[in-house]
């Protein structure tokens, strides 16, 4: 089975799923808006329709698939209460992340690495437009932002421009408690939507 059939069977498996979710019993805890009829989430900055009818976009029309499994995931796996933060992590350090791992650092980090290599202000300004804000601790980077790429689910970016003894280099971290909200393979998915706006932003 290919990656598109896998998603599409997916997304319907959860859109059954969603017939037993009440949307407005877990709007507080996932801190997005909602009707008993469906949830509107915003993902990296734009709002989006969720409920068991499907998924659709603020164009009215269902995203890609991978944004489709991502948004069904992040309702159904909603925690009984927010979890409190515990600082940053690597992707790598999730349960079950071994086999993504190399794929998330070649098409998250190593994409972003080798998108804005040279290009700091586009960055910044790609950034800006889904939401970024300064993170609260300081990093020793040329770049970092943190991202809210879902309610309660930030992501923190990193980015050292290349120079003349270094390539540009890219890190993308969670919060340890994204894993109550998203499992391993959609956190790797939210990566890769991450990469792909950001270099959809990039001008």
């Amino acid at each position: 089975m290919g990656a598109s059939a896998a998603y599409e069977e997916t997304y319907r498996r959860y859109l059954a799923r969603l017939q037993a979710v009440d949307p407005t019993a877990v709007q507080a805890t996932l801190g997005i808006e909602a009707t008993p009829e469906a949830a509107v989430v915003s993902f990296c900055g734009e709002p989006y329709r969720v409920g068991p009818s499907g998924v659709s976009g603020p164009d009215g029309k269902r995203p890609h698939l991978s944004v489709c499994v991502v948004l069904c995931n992040y309702l159904l796996r909603c925690p009984g209460s927010a979890p409190a933060s515990a600082g940053w992590v690597a992707f790598r350090e999730f349960r079950d992340a071994a086999p993504l791992i190399a794929s998330f650092a070649n098409t998250v980090e190593g994409a972003l690495a080798r998108a804005f290599a040279g290009r700091l202000d586009a960055l910044r300004r790609a950034a800006e437009a889904l939401g970024a804000r300064p993170p609260v601790e300081r990093f020793p980077y040329d770049f970092a932002a943190c991202i809210p790429a879902l309610p309660r689910v930030p992501m923190l970016l990193l980015f050292n421009d290349t120079d003349q003894e270094f390539p540009a280099a890219c890190n993308v971290l969670f919060e340890r408690g994204a894993a109550d909200y998203l499992d391993t393979e959609c956190l790797a998915m939210l990566g890769m939507q991450l990469a792909r706006r950001l270099e959809q932003e990039r001008r």
